[in-house]
Order: structure tokens, then C-alpha cells, then sequence
């Protein structure tokens, strides 16, 4: 099921079809994952949401708070990006119906959560008790690539910060508009999202530890998840065009040489290289790309 739809779409029966759906991409052939074919772009962010005595994380301290919102999805920029996913499955394997939001458009995306982070980890020395989740992008996507979220707690200094990394680039989109759309204005988007997201955590976690309640999820009376909570209906929202699954279905099908046009093989900035940046103020973003293309 693809295209355009007027208004509302069957959210529900649009979240259960993504258990057919497949990654829209070869993570073998990715940054991080594998040795990267192509262009792609790899990013990270970290933004400082609070401190903590050292050692492990406290009971309702900024690292737990933040790993509970990371859990509901609830740190998302609604004027972005918004989901819907079944409270009820586990968090390993979990599929989310994702609505990119711009202007008057609605683009309805599935991504699946691959990969659970639950760890003492040991970065350059410094020990860090660590949280998180990544997914990956669905056929149907406008994009290939995964994304992570990350709690961590330096346990030396009980500093703890949020980090959003990944990798991505467009995915084949058969619809001239939409993909020429993406490509003057889906990056912007993107790193714009990123953004408000690690301010957003900030803004969320630092309430907390002043005693404003955190945001309560959303629960349908069929069960389904809206992230973030607390997000109203505009009047006009169902004038909205909407869409379905705008990727290609089938990407290598649609377009078999979309690998071997990007100039030279692809070399990873990774999250290693990222890592090294000091923090900046609240935030602070770095953005790689596959030299083969500058």
C-alpha cells in the first residue's frame, strides 16, 4: 500500500503492514555497519541534560528520567516528526509508524527498532553506564540508514548527556516532486530535527529534576502509542496531502546502479571521530560525509 492518501489513513492497518516490510538497505554496505559504497551522511550530537553524584545512576536522577523518555519516544520534535507504535511490544523489534511533517504535508514512514544498548561501556578510558536504541529505515522510506539515541553517565564526574548519532541518505523516490522536495529541503530538515531534539531532552529532563511532571504517553483505545504526548490536532490538519510509504517499494529494483554512480568508495567519519568534540553550551552537532562526493 503507497501513495497519496486525502486526509486521515487507517493508522493502525498502515503500522501492521510494516511487519512484511524489509531494512531499505544493505547494512554491509553502510557506514558503522559495514564498508560504505556510496555517499552517505554520518552525524552526532550530544547535548549535556544534567549531573548526577559519581558512580551509578541514582533513583529519578537526569540519567533514569531521560532513559524512560527515550524509551516513549516522547524527546521527538512534534513539528518534525511524530509516531505511533504498540505500547504493548517489546522494545527490541518494535515497528513505529513515523509522520514527517513539513508545511501542509504529511509523510507517513516505517522504521524498526534493531538494536537495544544496555551497558558499562569504556570510551577512550573514561567508564560510562549506558542506554539506548537504535532503528533502521523500511521499504517505503524516504531514507536508508540507522539512527541511535543514547543516555550516558560519565561515572567520574556524574556528568550525563544524550547523543543522537547515525547515518543516512536518500533513499530511491519514484515521484519527481517528492524527491527533488527532499533533496532541496529534506537535509536542512534533518539536521534541524536533530537540534530540537537534544534541546528538547534538555528542556524535558531539566523539568523533572524541578519537580514538573513528566510527560504521560498517549494510549489510544486500541492499544497504539502517539510520541510525543501532549500534541493537539490543528483544524486543518486533515487538508493535509499525505503519503504513504513515498519510497521505492523495492530500491535496488527501482534503481539497480544507485550504489555504483556516487563517486569512489564511501569512508566512515565515525561516531569514534565525533566522540572527541568537546561539548559546546547545551548542544553540540557533528556532521561527517563520504569525502568521495566533496
Amino acid at each position: 500500500m503507497r501513495g497519496r492518501l486525502p486526509g486521515r489513513i487507517d493508522a493502525s492497518a498502515a503500522l501492521e503492514s510494516l511487519r512484511g516490510r524489509k531494512i531499505n538497505y544493505d547494512p554491509a554496505r553502510a557506514p558503522q555497519d559495514g564498508v560504505p559504497d556510496g555517499h552517505w551522511h554520518v552525524d552526532s550530537g550530544d547535548a549535556l541534560i544534567g549531573h548526577e553524584p559519581s558512580g551509578p545512576p541514582v533513583p529519578e536522577g537526569p540519567w533514569q528520567v531521560a532513559c524512560r523518555l527515550v524509551r516513549q519516544y516522547e524527546f521527538a520534535e512534534p513539528r518534525i516528526l511524530r509516531a505511533l507504535y504498540r505500547g504493548d511490544d517489546e522494545l527490541l523489534g518494535r515497528d513505529m509508524l513515523l509522520q514527517g511533517r513539513f508545511a501542509a504535508l504529511r509523510f507517513y514512514l516505517g522504521v524498526r527498532v534493531t538494536e537495544v544498548i544496555d551497558e558499562n561501556r569504556d570510551e577512550n578510558g573514561v567508564q560510562q553506564r549506558v542506554w539506548g536504541w537504535s532503528y533502521q529505515t523500511l521499504e517505503g522510506h524516504l531514507e536508508q540508514g540507522r539512527l541511535r539515541y543514547e543516555v550516558i553517565k560519565n561515572l567520574g564526574t556524574g556528568t550525563v548527556v544524550f547523543r543522537v548519532s547515525g547515518y543516512s541518505r536518500q533513499a530511491p523516490i519514484p515521484r519527481p516532486v517528492i524527491r527533488w522536495g527532499f533533496r532541496l529541503f529534506g537535509r536542512r530538515t534533518q539536521q534541524r530535527f536533530y537540534r530540537n531534539v537534544l534541546e528538547r531532552m534538555r528542556n524535558l529532563v531539566g523539568a523533572a529534576q524541578r519537580n514538573q511532571p513528566l510527560p504521560t504517553p498517549l494510549v489510544r483505545s486500541d492499544g497504539l502509542v502517539v510520541a510525543p504526548s501532549g500534541v493537539s490536532r490543528h483544524p486543518l490538519e486533515l487538508l493535509a496531502g499525505a503519503w504513504l510509504h513515498p519510497g521505492a517499494l523495492n530500491p535496488g529494483a527501482l534503481n539497480p546502479g544507485a550504489r555504483s554512480a556516487c563517486a569512489g568508495p564511501g569512508h566512515d567519519r565515525s561516531n569514534s571521530e565525533a566522540a572527541r568534540f568537546p561539548l559546546v553550551g547545551p548542544w553540540v552537532w557533528v556532521t561527517g560525509a563520504d569525502p568521495g562526493e566533496r
